[in-house]
């Protein structure tokens, strides 16, 4: 199944993933949830009698204690410890240091290296890559605005003064947030029946390893059959290097592949693959020139793939950002010798740092953030990956402003209206978005709108105006899996094509895979949006201890066998 849907992944509470404290021998079985890695003094420290000391006790975020620590470092001080590499802030990828790893282990892991030091331009190109201004001030559609609380970093992406996306990130999560970063894994489990394998990362949930995912030498593989089963590819105790590919969601652990890939801002470095490409996005003439840039400077034991981001670079600067990405793949290797099996052998950086890798381009007239240290932290890699954009990061003092930075831009007015089962449509017309375990559904209605001439162009114009604002909420919640929406029945087919047409148009500007069916006889559009994290309104909220989410609380007087 596609896994942009919602029910394919193994949950690890499924029979035979029984709790170890119901196992009759008392040891861990497949899919068992255990604390959260301990913190940055060691698993299990011996006091003072001589006896293991009990683990850290968790947290209100549900982390426990240990990672609370590491994300106040030595424990004292309550100032957020940054995790970027290079000038003295990290090893940067140049290999394992002895700290507090994963679930015990004894090394540090790799995190992303600063960049190289900038490559000189002519004036000439650095004025083109500058981009459009108006008054000596930067101009762009987009404008990224970085709020930094004590608890977490929201990261908002305005268009005009539109709210299109928002993010959450809390410091040193290495539970729920864990996208993109590599572990040294450890086979727990091979379910030949769900073509899968229980990997212990060491995080709370075990992650899930598709057949599909996994890498091997056929020389390894001892059937001789097309497509090897898993059970031949896999076994249980076995240690793998794998990357997560998928946030836990729910009940559901992280999903892994084993093609660990290192994204750069300009590149993707793929370890150990014959892996080549360039972004269809560039023009051919673009594409031309890139490969033969990529023909000189590709390693012979690596994929390199080219990124959208690399259209006018120079060959230098391509080559730079390659060097860095194979240092930090020389430091996972390393490390990967010396660490147990359940470790973390890279972090990827703050998402504040991975939005600016992945989005941050001309077309943002600038970057807002109202923290210093931070501020200063995506300076600094700006003015290494892109110098001709540093000056469109700015400091947003807080205490010099009259009023915070999401006030400022509206950014709270419309959060709140996000999280409402209700959307009001210019027209007046309404959207009503349900959110269900299995699938989202969101009923389109006229509402306040009566329209002018007839029946079926009012019912027209109201789904045109539904179908752009549902591609914006469905951005802006992150709402992922399976999506049905109930647009109101037009009689007449071109128009039934126009609404989908002028959908799928607006889906266009989401760069998360989603695919759309074409209008039904109902009413009826299904359609699937790859599901990669929570979800806004998770991560803005917590389940309701009085109802357990489910909306309402039975009447307990009626519910009794008494009278």
């Amino acid at each position: 199944m596609n896994d942009s849907t919602s029910g394919s992944t193994p949950d690890s509470s499924a029979p035979g993933a029984a709790s170890g404290a119901d196992a009759p021998d008392g040891r861990p079985r497949i899919g068992d949830t255990r604390p959260a890695p301990p913190g940055a003094e060691g698993g299990s420290s011996k006091n003072a009698d001589g006896g293991k000391s009990a683990p850290p006790a968790p947290q209100a975020d549900g982390r426990s204690g240990g990672a609370q620590k590491d994300q106040t470092g030595s424990g004292g001080s309550g100032k957020r410890r940054r995790r970027r590499g290079g000038r003295g802030r990290g090893k940067g990828g140049n290999g394992p240091s002895t700290s507090n790893n994963g679930k015990g282990g004894n090394v540090a892991p790799v995190e992303a290296a600063m960049p190289i030091a900038p490559v000189e331009l002519d004036e000439e190109t650095l004025e083109k890559r500058r981009g459009n201004r108006r008054k000596g001030k930067p101009v762009g559609r987009y404008q990224m605005c970085v709020h930094v609380r004590s608890q977490a970093t929201q990261i908002a992406v305005l268009e005009g003064r539109r709210l299109i996306e928002l993010t959450v990130s809390r410091p040193s999560d290495d539970v729920g947030q864990i996208h993109g970063n590599v572990y040294l894994g450890r086979v727990q489990n091979v379910l030949p029946g769900m073509e899968a394998a229980f990997v212990d990362i060491g995080t709370p949930k075990n992650a899930v390893l598709y057949r599909g995912d996994v890498q091997y030498d056929p020389e390894d593989i001892e059937s001789k059959g097309a497509t090897p089963k898993i059970e031949d590819m896999l076994a249980a105790k076995q240690s793998i290097i794998c990357q997560v590919t998928k946030n836990p969601i729910g009940a559901k652990g992280a999903r892994l592949t084993q093609e660990v890939s290192l994204p750069g801002r300009f590149v993707v470095l793929v370890p150990n693959s014959k892996t080549y490409g360039i972004s269809k996005r560039l023009s051919d003439n673009e594409r031309k020139r890139l490969r033969s840039i990529l023909n000189e400077i590709k390693p012979e034991q690596h994929g390199i793939i080219v990124r959208t981001a690399a259209e006018g670079i120079t060959a230098e600067e391509i080559q730079n950002d390659v060097r860095r990405l194979l240092i930090q793949w020389d430091g996972i290797e390393k490390l990967a010798k010396a660490a147990k099996p359940g470790s973390l052998l890279y972090r990827e950086p703050d998402l504040a740092v991975r939005a600016i890798r992945e989005e941050f381009n001309k077309d943002y007239r600038n970057v807002i953030i109202d923290d210093r240290v931070l501020y200063d932290e995506i300076r600094e890699y700006v003015e290494g990956i892109t110098p001709a954009l540093a000056d469109r990061v700015q400091f947003y003092d807080p205490a010099a402003e009259s009023l915070p930075l999401f006030e400022r831009h509206q950014v709270h007015e419309q959060l709140h209206k996000a999280t409402d089962r209700k959307v009001w449509l210019p027209s007046g017309g309404s959207l009503i978005i349900e959110r269900t375990e299995a699938l989202t559904v969101i009923d389109v209605n006229t509402g306040k709108n009566v329209g002018q001439s007839n029946l079926e162009d009012t019912v027209f114009k109201n789904n045109l105006e539904a179908a752009v604002e549902v591609a914006h909420q469905l951005r802006l919640r992150d709402i992922g899996g399976i999506i049905v929406i109930d647009f109101i029945d037009m009689e007449i087919k071109a128009n039934r094509a126009e609404v989908v047409k002028v959908f799928k148009e607006a889906l266009a500007r989401d760069k998360t895979r989603t695919q759309v069916f074409d209008i039904s006889e109902l009413g009826l559009v299904e359609m699937t949006r790859k599901r990669i994290g929570e979800g806004l309104i998770e991560s803005l909220a917590a389940p309701c201890e009085h109802c357990n989410a489910r909306g309402f609380t039975l009447d307990e007087d009626l519910m009794s066998t008494n009278g």
